[in-house]
């Protein structure tokens, strides 16, 4: 992806290109959930045990949610703290979704995106965003490719236009898809097989870890793939995917709700819709082993190693365990992994990771994921002695169990990082929640009702994740042989 200006998005979002990721860097997110109701529905684990944290302040975000009649899906929260608006288009097609034998079509076809459309030429898109002093970007990631545009809210209609002009026509050429086999290609030589630690772990680990071709492949592209792309690929690929019914249009900022959605009607409302093929299988075996990998790096000066567990199923209150999980082992240095690896061994000076780590986070993805942790180390570390810290910490929390307090404190985590996402100054982070839950849940409300859902989490539905999820025949190793010379 192109290097375009990018704003500061905080903890949610990899800069436009994880795989758009390409071009800028994948780190991305990790927790999120809604500052919400008044809930108290938390169960009494003991008669002794300690009182839930109170419910912060009652705050609700804005959502009018409605279809067209050609299904695009259209999300409008006002926000007037600010005279910006964001448009924020997402497709539901991302990796898991491309053709086999078409490793990193998502990707290649998010590039073309910006080589120009009926009405404005090559670059022409991009221009008008900036020269209004605006920023813009794109990103594929598993189960979506999204684009998104940052303006003066003065601008937003000129913008709503421009989206829609390339939903509605793009200018798919010979010379514009081999420009960008090209920089894709490059892209894949630079962030990866020239650069240390290339791919290690967010583009290695879901081909480890997983079995299901759909959640294994190189999504970034085997080069032989890129360069069988033909144009007809291409212009199916449009046809089918960046229809209408296969979107979602979030548009958060300073507007009037009946104007936006008057300009919406005006330029999305006559695009056609496209009949969707069936969705691909993108189911799991339980894993029942633990697997282990090597891989060797030339480029590499120390070792390295990456850790991942399957996680239960979206949205299950497992799930929501297992979030919570995720905030006491591994975010922040006060997690246990930071504090028995860094701090008290000095096996590292950082450990970092999430769910869905580097291309997302907890609630951009609709299928199997992973809990995936990574460090470089000192040489004179073994693996094994990672492993077995790693081991110590969740058998510890098993052991003794994860008593309310220590709850209360990473729904703590998790509302700090929420309110860090859905009040940037760019309003992407929340444009990104509300998108996301409308494209896999079709509620994007769900963004006022995700602390009551952690809310729901007991102590005891802790150890039964941990048990079930957190077991070491549920994981996968990878660790990285370092070949350069220091």
């Amino acid at each position: 992806m192109r290097r375009f200006k990018v704003l500061s998005r905080g903890l949610l979002w990899a800069p436009v290109a994880a795989l758009a990721l390409g071009a800028c860097s994948h780190k991305a997110t990790s927790v999120v959930t809604a500052p919400a109701a008044p809930a108290t529905t938390a169960p009494a684990v003991a008669a002794a045990a300690p009182k839930p944290a109170p419910a912060g302040p009652a705050f609700q975000i804005p959502v009018e949610y409605y279809t067209l009649p050609n299904g695009l899906r259209v999300v409008l929260s006002s926000d007037h703290t600010a005279p910006t608006a964001t448009v924020a288009a997402y497709y539901a097609v991302g990796f898991r979704t491309e053709p086999r034998n078409r490793t990193g079509f998502a990707h290649l076809f998010e590039h073309l995106m910006f080589q120009g459309s009926q009405n404005l030429g090559k670059n022409e898109f991009i221009g008008l965003i900036q020269k209004n002093g605006g920023a813009l970007n794109g990103s594929t990631r598993f189960d979506f490719t999204n684009y998104y545009e940052v303006v003066p809210a003065h601008k937003l209609e000129t913008i709503l236009w421009a989206e829609a002009d390339r939903m509605r026509g793009l200018a798919i050429t010979k010379t514009n898809l081999t420009n960008q086999q090209g920089v894709v290609k490059s892209e894949v030589r630079v962030n990866v097989l020239n650069q240390p630690y290339g791919g290690f772990p967010w583009l290695l680990m879901p081909q480890k870890a997983n079995k299901n071709w759909n959640n294994a492949h190189n999504f970034y592209g085997d080069l032989k793939d890129l360069d069988a792309a033909t144009l007809e690929d291409t212009k199916d690929f449009f046809k089918t995917y960046y229809a209408p019914n296969n979107a979602v249009l979030a548009v958060v900022g300073d507007f009037e709700p009946a104007e936006a959605k008057a300009w919406v009607q005006k330029y999305y409302g006559n695009i056609p819709s496209a009949q969707q093929p069936p969705k691909p299988d993108l189911t799991e075996p339980r894993q029942e082993q633990e697997q282990r990998f090597v891989q060797d790096d030339k480029l590499a000066t120390k070792p390295a190693l990456a850790f991942a567990y399957h996680m239960p199923e979206r949205n299950t209150p497992e799930y929501y365990a297992l979030v919570m999980l995720d905030q006491i082992l591994l975010q922040g240095k006060d997690s246990r992994l930071y504090q028995a690896l860094v701090q008290k061994r000095g096996y590292t000076d950082d450990v970092s990771g999430g769910i869905n780590s580097d291309l997302g986070n907890q609630f951009s993805y609709n299928g199997p994921m992973l809990w995936m942790g990574s460090l470089v180390y000192d040489p004179t570390v073994q693996a094994d002695s990672v492993v077995g810290v790693l081991d110590q910490e969740i058998n510890r929390l098993a052991r003794t169990g994860i008593d309310q307090a220590t709850m209360d404190l990473a729904l703590v985590k998790i509302r700090s990082s929420f309110y860090d996402q859905v009040s940037g100054s760019d309003n992407f982070g929340r444009a990104d929640l509300l998108a996301s839950f409308a494209l896999f849940d079709n509620d994007p409300s769900r963004i006022n009702r995700l602390e009551s859902e952690f809310r729901r989490v007991t102590p005891e539905l802790m150890k039964k994740t941990l048990s079930e999820y957190l077991r070491p025949t549920n994981r996968t190793i990878i660790t990285v042989n370092p070949l350069a010379k220091s």
